[in-house]
């Protein structure tokens, strides 16, 4: 269902991409030079296609809050997820928790080096 959900969101981005780059800009500098909105049924046009992008943006909304939902149960699924086992670790008492604690290597003991050596006397 995760999947589906990813995939119908993917779609409404597309579609709400290709709905903004078809609109006419409604103000600056670039609706100075483009032809006029009062041509009919070009204001029909520009209402359905921002009536359309509010719906877009309304259904990505709407899916992505889905799509978290459904991933919660896919991880409660998969099994505890690392903040439950600290919880659960956190809830024992300590006498029945088993504390490992790192320990460092340490070479083992060696006899000390000798003192210079000297020549024997004779």
């Amino acid at each position: 269902m995760y999947t589906f959900l990813i995939v119908l969101i993917l779609i409404a981005s597309i579609l709400m991409v290709l709905a903004v780059l078809v609109q006419n800009p409604k103000s600056g500098m670039a609706a100075n030079f483009g032809a006029s909105n009062q041509v009919m049924g070009v204001r029909q046009t520009a209402d359905f296609l921002e009536k359309f992008t509010w719906g877009a943006a309304v259904v990505i909304l709407v899916l992505s809050l889905l799509s978290t939902i459904f991933v919660g149960g896919k991880l409660n699924e998969a099994g505890k997820s690392g903040a439950a086992s600290d919880l659960e670790m956190l809830s024992t008492p300590a006498t029945e928790q088993a504390v490992a604690v790192p320990q460092a290597d340490v070479p083992a003991a060696t006899e000390a080096p000798a003192a210079a050596e000297t020549p024997a006397q004779n």
